[in-house]
């Protein structure tokens, strides 16, 4: 309530000089060199030995990194509150209703967590709860990435099905079979079929539900994926994604913390695109303090050492 709050509002205040007045900075800083509250600071400290590590609640008596828990922490989580939770507009403004609401009073903790929900109209509590109750850590990872194809054979999860029900697949109703590349099943001429070729179920669905000028206007895509995301460390985030396509061109996708609501281990989504995604990366500018970024990217990105770096300088 006093330095993390005080800690936060210092920075927002310099990043708000060094955009307004970048001239004023030195030649070497682009931004305000705020030494606490951007996420990527505050790793070290949440990535440490848990023995030495208290939730941002605790008395500051009881605490080892004073400076860490009490400064650097709740700024930090403020400003990823701000920046990614939320966004500005509606973080400033609950933020500022806040202040009014509690002016020349004694507001705890919990006024605090209470009125940004008020105002914002959000459920934070599993914000607040990981972040200032635990000491859990932000870990998300690309756990699997699997490229698909439309088939118009039944695939073995389609034989199971029919089996498990001691039923014939035609018995099972029009279907859509998808095809896993490097599967027993995969035919490499499937990469470059129009999915709607592949598939009689897609073709007669079409066929019976749109005129001729609207089959011309629909775009089929071509490519689909089935990615697995994974979480290993304890905090609930929200997941920020970059693919990267096969022409150069980028797409940013965030999927909101509810993502998690169902399984707080891993999740998937199906992506059907018009282009090949030839990379994903998460997180990509660092926003949400993931203490270990080896596992966000595909294909899996290989780092050299800091010695390997010495020896490729001279």
């Amino acid at each position: 309530m006093d330095e993390g709050l005080n800690t936060f509002v210092q920075y927002v205040a310099q990043q708000d000089f060094g955009e307004k007045y970048p001239d004023a900075l030195s030649e070497g800083d682009k931004v305000f060199p705020s030494r606490r509250g951007p996420a990527k600071y505050i790793v070290p400290y949440m990535s440490g030995d848990q023995d030495y590590i208290a939730p941002i609640m605790s008395k500051g008596l009881n605490t080892y990194q004073f400076g860490n828990n009490a400064y650097a922490k709740p700024a930090t989580a403020l400003n990823i509150l701000r920046e990614t939770i939320m966004g500005r507009d509606l973080f400033d403004y609950s933020f500022r209703e806040y202040a009014n609401r509690w002016k020349f009073k004694h507001p705890t903790p919990e006024d605090f967590f209470r009125t940004m929900e008020d105002a914002s109209a959000m459920d934070l509590d599993w914000y607040w709860r990981g972040w200032f109750y635990t000491t859990d850590y932000t870990d998300i990872g690309l756990k699997d990435v699997k490229r698909l194809y439309v088939s118009s054979q039944p695939n073995e999860a389609a034989k199971k099905m029919a089996s498990d029900r001691n039923t014939s697949v035609d018995d099972l109703g029009p279907m859509v079979y998808f095809v896993e590349e490097g599967s027993d099943e995969y035919m490499a001429n499937m990469k470059n079929n129009n999915p709607l070729e592949n598939s009689t179920t897609l073709k007669n669905y079409l066929m019976d539900n749109f005129t001729e000028s609207e089959r011309k206007n629909i775009q089929s895509p071509k490519y689909f994926y089935n990615i697995t995301f994974n979480k290993p460390g304890g905090l609930v985030m929200p997941i920020i994604v970059e693919y990267t396509y096969e022409d150069g061109s980028k797409e940013r996708v965030t999927y909101p913390a509810q993502i998690w609501r169902h399984n707080d281990r891993e999740v998937s989504k199906a992506l059907a695109t018009q282009k090949e995604i030839v990379s994903i990366k998460i997180d990509p500018d660092l926003e949400t303090a993931d203490i270990d970024t080896s596992n966000n990217a595909w294909p899996k990105e290989i780092k050299q050492s800091q010695f390997e770096q010495f020896k490729s300088k001279n």
